[in-house]
């Protein structure tokens, strides 16, 4: 794509974004789903960090009810709303800032560390997208479980790209992290896997955010591969589904 085009682009969504978000209702409810998401996180902090009450799942909660009750369609929600969609964009590209703080380990574990994250991000998506073909489920739905382990503006993303449903990659990503921040401590009791690079990795390639949130309290060296399997799994998802699945 020519570059007079891309940037003709990017200012025509730009335009529409801000278009969108210029009315007071549009302010209203940028506003209600911020101050939500704070009273979320403080909530999340009294509770010690517990997954079932993650920030994103209170939000989300807490935004259906206020649409429920002001009789206000999700369509008309995302339209106000469209900035904080936007914004998705610089997140997915702030995700280099912990992959450089962490490429040292990157170089001192070389292939293993890959391969470790490969297996991760195809094994976790396939047997998931395997119960719903078993099932008969519709293929855009089958799609979508494709990007369950990745962060969510990656999945949200991914899935358009290959078919599937952006907004049900999210629903499937923040499901993900809570399952697997709750089973995964568990789950490594169970098999005795005591090396914290091991949880680490295996916390962040699989369930992403929610579940790097949930190495952060089992250790540093938890939380830090935690990121790296975040990032890694990440952008290897998001170049090659859409190489496999065209």
């Amino acid at each position: 794509m020519p570059p007079e085009k891309a940037l003709g682009l990017i200012a025509e969504r730009l335009t529409l974004v801000f278009t969108n978000t210029l009315s007071m209702a549009a302010v209203g409810w940028i506003v209600a789903t911020l101050s939500l998401y704070a009273g979320a996180l403080v909530m999340h902090k009294k509770v010690n960090a517990h997954p079932v009450l993650h920030p994103m799942l209170l939000t989300l909660g807490g935004v259906l009810s206020l649409l429920a009750l002001t009789d206000t369609p999700i369509k008309l929600y995302q339209q106000h709303t469209a900035v904080i969609h936007w914004l998705l964009g610089p997140a997915t590209v702030a995700l280099a800032l912990p992959m450089y703080a962490q490429w040292h380990k990157v170089q001192q574990l070389g292939w293993r560390l890959v391969v470790a994250v490969l297996v991760a991000g195809v094994v976790a998506p396939v047997l998931a997208w395997g119960c719903l073909w078993i099932t008969n489920a519709p293929l855009a739905v089958q799609l979508t479980m494709l990007a369950k382990s990745i962060t969510t503006p990656l999945a949200m993303e991914t899935s358009r790209i290959i078919g599937g449903i952006p907004a049900l990659a999210a629903v499937f990503v923040i499901v993900t992290g809570i399952v697997g921040a709750i089973a995964g401590p568990a789950t490594f009791r169970l098999l005795h896997i005591t090396n914290p690079q091991a949880q680490g990795i295996a916390l962040g390639a699989v369930t992403h955010a929610i579940g790097t949130a949930r190495a952060i309290k089992m250790g540093e060296a938890q939380a830090a591969m935690a990121s790296l399997g975040l990032c890694l799994n990440g952008i290897m998802t998001a170049l090659i589904l859409p190489l496999v699945i065209p």
